[in-house]
């Protein structure tokens, strides 16, 4: 029983998130046609920016894996990707925690312990911020007004996520004097978060360079160097995402990417406004479509699946 009510309430919050998700899309759409903006878009360079967005994923699914198999799990590839794009779909609801729960139960659905599910969704997430931040501070710090103090924080953020597998058993110490309930969590070894910092820091940086792709493909040109467009488009990311308040990070996202493309000189007013729109429906397709398709498959699967014997 308890098992069958977690499916029903995972299908609950999966067509939440797919609703909310195409109002957005939607919702992206309209105000896009509302600026009027006229783009004759270049698609073989949107179908290259597309596709490196792509390898990020593959990258972080990859990254994933490892880090399951660093608490003794063992996850095949698809199973990966199928739970990682579903559960990406929990970004579009409110809050930052169903995707992470999601993560956590689709996991161990597929065999995997309580522990290495939910500790390797915690930490790949922690791990995922912190690199990003550590990326914008270095990549963007010439443009902080104080840039010293921003390489110091940078510094202080890789400081971070190599103590990051001497903290992680802390938290599951201090978690469970919280809930008077011992909770072990193994420690994790360092190879597994170094792994992870890398996994984590070649997606964010392949982000940016898809950013800049896109920007040539959307205006013709994309001037400035690589390293303004992956502070950008990470700042501008990250940003929506600890924006509690907002799925998906709409608005915030939008706002901070308008401010980052004018601060680093990449594009003008009204320029940087229809890139802030158009990347946004971009990506979101992009994030979307995936977790749709996996779960066509499950339902196809279900439907083939004989009736249970009475």
């Amino acid at each position: 029983m308890r098992h069958k009510g977690l499916r029903i309430a995972f299908a609950v919050l999966a067509t939440a998130a797919v609703w909310l998700a195409a109002r957005e899309i939607v919702g992206q759409w309209h105000t896009f046609r509302a600026s009027g903006a006229h783009l004759t878009p270049r698609w073989s360079w949107l179908a290259l920016s597309s596709a490196i967005v792509l390898l990020a994923y593959a990258i972080l699914v990859e990254t994933w894996r490892r880090m399951v198999r660093a608490w003794d799990a063992e996850l095949p590839w698809m199973d990966a990707a199928r739970i990682w794009f579903i559960s990406n779909l929990g970004r579009y609801l409110p809050g930052k925690v169903w995707q992470i729960g999601a993560m956590g139960v689709m996991a161990q659905e597929a065999g995997v312990s309580v522990v290495a599910a939910t500790g390797s969704a915690l930490v790949i997430n922690l791990v995922n911020l912190l690199a990003g931040f550590g990326l914008v501070l270095v990549t963007g710090a010439e443009f902080f007004e104080a840039r010293g103090a921003a390489l110091v924080l940078a510094v202080l953020l890789v400081g971070g996520i190599v103590l990051a597998p001497r903290l992680v058993p802390l938290f599951g110490t201090i978690a469970g004097r919280i809930l008077r309930r011992p909770i072990e969590v193994p420690r994790l070894p360092d190879r597994a978060v170094w792994l992870a910092s890398v996994g984590c820091l070649a997606a964010w940086i392949l982000y940016g360079v898809a950013f800049q792709v896109f920007v040539a493909a959307m205006l013709g040109s994309a001037p400035g160097r690589t390293s303004s467009y992956i502070a950008a488009f990470t700042g501008s990311y990250l940003a929506g995402y600890i924006a509690l308040f907002a799925p998906g990070g709409i608005g915030v996202r939008e706002g901070s990417l308008i401010f980052a493309l004018g601060r680093f000189g990449l594009a003008l007013p009204g320029a940087a406004g229809v890139i802030s729109v158009s990347s946004r429906l971009w990506l979101t397709v992009l994030e979307v479509l995936p977790g749709l398709a996996f779960l066509a498959v499950d339902a196809l699967r279900r439907r083939k699946r004989p009736p249970s014997p009475p």
